[in-house]
């Protein structure tokens, strides 16, 4: 078997079935994050370990929407050695509460929050207490995944269950794929690009909805263009209400 054109085919496979399924969803979640800029209001986004590679999909890249804010928390990210302390950090408790108390985030902004599996407590305290707060969740998770598992917060819920919205990346339960004969258990995961596709529809979309409304979405030119570095730069004082990871 040429397991490399099996991984291509699957890849395929859930593109097709993110667009099969999950267009009005994608166009919900577009209408919200659309609504929230127009209102001048802020949208944030976040996810652990490696999670955290959509935020880094959709923030500050050419052909990316500028109003995308990122939270970060460290030592949940790539950076952090040993890479292992990420699995221990995002089962911490209160974790979550004092980051999201700490970013700026305030009712009426919009927050995305990235996870496979749905089950980890970092990203359920932050989509419950977004919630109380008044603040619209949009979720990316594997419905594949996270109905096939049980909570790990202390709340005993899943973060799906404190979303506004939730997006599917349709990702295979365990994220890998390939059944590789003679290893006994799948490689090659499938959440970054269906991940990748769902965050990019929804900027897209934003990107639609913005123009529809008579307003140019400030989309970023990639930085390696000849000019972009001028359009960038008034792009950012334009919208530098909105854009908070420039300091």
């Amino acid at each position: 078997m040429d397991y490399i054109e099996w991984y291509k085919n699957k890849l395929i496979s859930i593109l097709n079935e993110i667009y099969e399924t999950q267009a009005q969803e994608i166009d919900r979640a577009a209408q919200l994050m659309a609504d929230t800029a127009l209102a001048r209001k802020n949208i944030y986004a976040f996810g652990p370990s490696h999670a955290g590679m959509m935020v880094e999909e959709m923030v500050y890249r050419g052909g990316g929407l500028a109003l995308i804010n990122p939270i970060h928390i460290p030592n949940l990210m790539p950076n952090v050695r040993p890479y292992a302390m990420t699995t221990m950090i995002e089962r911490l408790p209160g974790l979550a509460t004092i980051t999201l108390e700490k970013s700026g985030i305030r009712p009426g902004d919009c927050l995305i929050i990235h996870s496979v599996s749905a089950r980890i407590p970092v990203v359920i305290e932050m989509a419950m207490k977004a919630k109380e707060k008044g603040i619209h969740v949009i979720g990316i998770v594997s419905k594949n995944f996270a109905e096939n598992v049980t909570s790990l917060d202390p709340s005993g819920t899943m973060m799906m269950e404190h979303c506004e919205i939730v997006l599917d990346d349709c990702a295979e339960l365990g994220d890998a794929c390939v059944p590789i004969e003679g290893l006994g258990y799948k490689a090659a995961p499938t959440s970054t690009v269906g991940g990748a596709y769902v965050v990019n529809s929804l900027v897209i979309k934003v990107a639609e909805k913005m123009l529809a409304a008579g307003v140019q979405p400030p989309i970023f030119k990639s930085g390696n263009v000849d000019g972009a570095n001028e359009y960038n730069a008034e792009l950012m004082e334009k919208y530098k209400s909105q854009i908070h990871y420039l300091n």
